[in-house]
């Protein structure tokens, strides 16, 4: 069962749209949703969540209908849990809890699994409270020390705190591998272009699309939970690296958030931040909105008027020609907007054409003479600049090239350059 409410606290999304949420976010680990329901409240009971009459009509109707899992779209307290579940007879779990079980499910390599398990052992240890009365039995301490000896939830709390250590000194191993990684890339180098948006907006669609990867694509929040990275060629022969992310979503737990750092970083150090948006879904703009939120919560600030963000309005190929019609030539007023859509390929060669102008615009105009016999030069030039026109006098050529500032400075470090811009 899903069970969304209303609170004093403003969400983007309509309600409407946060309840086939909750019922996809179920459905996503395979249980039957039986009850779907709407609730307004005036005011949230700290003790139980919900008023003492909503809890009976329920409990009736769950018995009714068979239910063992009662599920709330919102983030309930331990003490909220635990009375709910006495009161209702079922097993209870909230918004942040059903989003871990999905992500325990979809994690497959080890540094995936490594970030769920930290942010459910984090989400565990939010509720080892002292309400939790049957935690509260004493463990015999060893006669010599004296005294009382631990109770249980203490210990409890103690391991579950060892396994975090852990568990964190494992993923910054992680982390310094990724930077390794990072760093090799910088030295090829290839620039990185990050997907990010929306869960089920297309990401992983749009990344196979262009990349021919294979990635798990499906109908299914958060299909992809591990980031995939491939090399692709743009228009201008220029190639990048193309890194798919986890997806978004409203409220999305901070546990997830902290716990998915070290793959987040990847968008962090993208020279390129693509946003997939599902324009087929009426709460695309409240969707927007929820990815620009994360985005700021990692650091960036004013993405959407940055030189190296591109938004890219995918599934136009279920919408009506009119709204099609309208949608590109909205975009074309824009420099940094693509209208595709990832299944038909219609519009990606437009896409590509405008990622590479993007990756363009912080290159400079230069000039540089090699001579013909420096052919590791000249492959190195031809590999990481693009070249406007060429001219050959004798033994040297003279290339106008446009180059960006890294790469400029290590050309400048091997021969001469003059810079035109």
């Amino acid at each position: 069962m899903v069970f969304p409410q209303i609170t004093a606290k403003p969400v983007s999304l309509s309600a409407e749209a946060r309840l086939d949420e909750a019922v996809g976010l179920a459905r996503a680990i395979d249980l039957n949703v039986v009850i779907k329901e709407i609730v307004k409240l005036r005011e949230i009971k700290p003790g139980a969540f919900f008023s003492s009459g909503f809890i009976e009509r329920m409990k009736l109707l769950l018995e009714e209908q068979g239910v063992e899992v009662f599920i709330v779209d919102s983030a309930i307290s331990p003490l909220q849990q635990r009375n709910l579940e006495k009161k209702l007879g079922v097993k209870v779990i909230d918004r942040t809890a059903l989003i871990l079980e999905i992500f325990g499910e979809r994690a497959q390599t080890r540094e995936g699994k490594l970030q769920v398990e930290l942010a459910h052992l984090t989400y565990q240890r939010s509720r080892l409270v002292r309400s939790w009365t049957h935690l509260e039995r004493q463990r015999g301490g060893a006669g010599f020390l004296g005294g009382p000896g631990e109770t249980q939830i203490e210990l409890d709390r103690r391991i579950i705190d060892d396994k975090i250590v852990r568990i964190k000194k494992e993923l910054e191993k992680v982390k310094k591998t990724r930077e390794l990684q990072r760093s090799a890339r910088r030295k090829i180098p290839f620039p990185v272009v990050a997907l990010v948006g929306y869960t089920n907006a297309g990401k992983s669609t749009l990344f196979n699309a262009l990349s021919r990867a294979g990635v798990f694509a499906e109908d299914l929040l958060f299909a992809t939970l591990d980031p995939a990275m491939r090399k692709i060629k743009l228009p201008s022969g220029r190639a990048v690296i193309l890194s798919d992310t986890v997806g978004f979503i409203a409220d999305l737990p901070h546990e997830l958030i902290m716990a998915f750092r070290a793959t987040l970083e990847e968008v962090l150090a993208a020279d390129i931040i693509v946003h997939v948006r599902d324009v087929a879904n009426p709460d695309s703009s409240a969707q927007k909105q929820d990815v620009i939120s994360v985005l700021q919560s990692l650091g960036l600030n004013n993405i959407e008027n940055q030189p190296h963000y591109i938004e890219v309005l995918n599934k136009i190929d279920l919408l009506d020609n009119s709204a099609k019609t309208e949608l590109a030539a909205s975009a074309r007023k824009r420099r940094n907007t693509a209208v595709v859509s990832a299944v038909s390929g219609e519009g990606l060669a437009d896409f590509l054409d405008k990622l590479d102008k993007t990756l363009s615009y912080h290159h400079r105009l230069a000039e540089v003479t090699i001579n013909a016999a420096d052919g590791a030069l000249l492959a190195w030039l031809y590999k990481n600049s693009e070249i406007l026109s060429s001219q050959q006098k004798n033994e040297l050529f003279t290339f106008r090239i446009r180059i960006g500032e890294s790469e400029l400075q290590r050309l400048s470090g091997r021969t001469e350059v003059k810079t035109l811009d």
